[in-house]
């Protein structure tokens, strides 16, 4: 065309092949005004964990890479863990605005939420802007993460059966010359928690929080609350875990070790133990593990941790849902947000920027897998297990090359636990489970933190638990649970 001689136009016509032309250029709408670009969607993303100072100073960076990637900027907000579920329940009820959240069995209830309608369905969302997500997850977590049918939330690639163990404070074991071999109940810390006590008064010998629920040996159908089967069980029967003799016995240990001063005098009110695992004035505490997690949490707390089975490997619904991410239902960006996700759980750069923060600020490489926190990696420690695919995340030095391999050998070996698979529907019982909830409010932390004695407040408790309508909610759920098992077979 720019060849050929145009000798006549009329007027018109010239005015018109003109304005196409400004148009094809970019002279046409446009929503920024340079007029070649849309202008980035800001995602806001509610997760938990304890708030961390260089959180926007990271997210600015974040989202530099991502506005270049798939058009959006992150607007991250951390809420401590011991307010997350109360403070998201009232900003989903308020319609505030958000875009993504972490939700889980334990935190903001996963289920629960989903039915209530908190989150949006994300089944048509998964098969166009989430393709790398789906090939890239596991099928366990997604199937085994459907409510009636139907996906919610988006399970981290993590480790997918769930087991306790204790962990210790590995330089006042090796101070002490204390064996941890033979530590499997509670009560065989005893003889290792009396050496602490009397030696470093500094020290907590048993750190426990408000939040943590110490390990009985039943799944829970609503996690937190005093339902459940035993694992061995052959007839399926739910019971109150607060009546069971295991229960029994684990409480009245614990209150033995709160007298004797094992435990904090402040744990039924601690929000969290971060504070007292910066310092590294605690001695053994209990928590969910998965393969060569001691180089992690050695690597975060920056001394040695180590620790020993407290429980067998099972996949439970609340390892399967214990790390997820939703896309609110008031989003008003749902495929940006699934564009997010997606990039999140398949692009490396991206998941180690949000997970380690800026490299040569936060962490330097060691090597093109594996990296070294920096002093300044005390200002963004993040929770790594909450941020999705764990497998794209660098290495510790510590670690070995075949770390992910590991996993996926410890997924595959998982066994069932009995209630997998089941989510039980609350619509009919939600009047009574507010008021068993308010009920927990009132006694779970004091119980299970060894805070009062169980022979005077556990009946109290169990009262009150069949008052607000436990006997109601256990009589649905086993309604519930035998149709599954006979539907499922």
């Amino acid at each position: 065309m720019k060849n050929k001689k145009i000798k006549f136009m009329p007027a018109l016509a010239l005015l018109l092949i003109v304005s196409i032309m400004l148009s094809a250029c970019g002279g046409g709408k446009s929503d920024n005004a340079e007029g070649t670009a849309e202008k980035p969607v800001e995602l806001i993303w509610y997760t938990i964990g304890t708030p961390q100072k260089d959180v926007d100073k990271v997210m600015a960076e974040v989202s530099k890479y991502t506005a270049e990637k798939i058009g959006v900027t992150i607007k991250m907000n951390m809420i401590d863990w011991g307010d997350y579920s109360q403070k998201l329940q009232v900003m989903t009820a308020s319609g505030e605005a958000v875009d993504i959240m972490f939700t889980a069995s334990w935190a903001f209830d996963y289920v629960q939420n989903a039915r209530k309608g908190a989150f949006m369905q994300i089944d048509d969302l998964l098969a166009e802007y989430g393709k790398g997500i789906v090939d890239t997850l596991d099928p366990a977590f997604l199937e085994g993460s459907k409510i009636d049918g139907r996906n919610y939330g988006i399970p981290a690639n993590k480790e997918l059966p769930a087991q306790e163990v204790w962990r210790f404070n590995k330089q006042l074991v090796d101070k002490y010359k204390l064996d941890i071999s033979n530590v499997y109940t509670l009560e065989s810390l005893e003889p290792l928690l009396k050496t602490i006590k009397e030696n470093e008064p500094d020290v907590y010998p048993l750190a426990v929080d408000k939040n943590q629920m110490p390990y009985v040996p039943y799944d829970y159908v609503i996690e937190k609350l005093p339902m459940g089967v035993s694992l061995d069980t052959t007839d399926y029967k739910i019971v109150n875990v607060l009546d069971s003799p295991e229960m029994k016995q684990m409480l009245n240990t614990m209150h033995k070790y709160y007298k004797v001063g094992y435990i904090p005098t402040e744990a039924a009110t601690m929000d969290s133990l971060t504070d007292v695992q910066s310092t590294g004035k605690w001695f053994a505490d209990r928590a969910t593990s998965q393969p060569f997690a001691d180089n992690l949490w050695s690597a975060s707390y920056g001394y040695p941790v180590v620790s020993t089975p407290a429980s067998e490997a099972l996949i439970y619904n609340w390892s399967v849902m214990g790390s997820m991410q939703a896309i609110s239902a008031n989003s008003k960006y749902p495929e940006k947000a699934m564009e997010f996700l997606n990039l999140l759980n398949t692009d490396p750069v991206l998941r180690n920027m949000i997970d380690s923060g800026i490299e040569d600020v936060h962490y330097k490489k060691v090597s093109d897998t594996v990296m070294e926190n920096l002093d300044e990696s005390k200002n963004y420690d993040m929770p790594t297990f909450s941020l999705g695919n764990l497998m794209l995340t660098y290495l510790n030095p510590t670690d070995p090359d075949n770390k992910w391999e590991e996993f996926k050998k410890f997924n595959d070996a998982g066994t069932t636990a009995p209630l997998l698979g089941f989510n039980f529907d609350t619509s009919k019982v939600t009047t009574e489970i507010a008021a068993v909830q308010n009920v927990r409010e009132e006694y779970w932390a004091p119980l299970m933190s060894g805070t009062v004695d169980p022979e005077v407040y556990l009946p109290r408790a169990n009262e009150k638990f069949k008052a607000a309508g436990l006997d109601k909610i256990m009589e649905e759920a086993q309604l519930q649970l035998d149709e599954w098992r006979a539907a499922n077979k």
